[in-house]
């Protein structure tokens, strides 16, 4: 399963936790497809992607979350794998 699959199916913690490990699993087997792979690089494009979430659920025609799940939180590790 990919890391697209896998965060689609997050509810709880522990499934966020095992999808944390899968995604620096994946940081160490293919570095070239991260973009931000330095921790000073992710953690800007976690916060970038933070700010403009509204226009991501915008564009999928979804309202943005008010209050974050195990599953959005995912979904914003993943993002700043590749987020400019």
């Amino acid at each position: 399963m990919n890391l697209i699959e896998q965060v689609q199916k997050i509810q709880t913690r522990d499934e966020f936790v095992i999808f944390v490990h899968h995604l620096l699993q994946d940081l160490h087997e293919r570095p070239e497809q991260w973009k931000n792979a330095s921790l000073e690089a992710y953690l800007e494009a976690v916060a970038s992607w933070v700010q403009d979430m509204d226009g991501y659920y915008r564009n999928r025609g979804e309202k943005a979350p008010k209050h974050l799940t195990w599953q959005h939180l995912g979904e914003i590790l993943l993002a700043a794998k590749i987020y400019e």
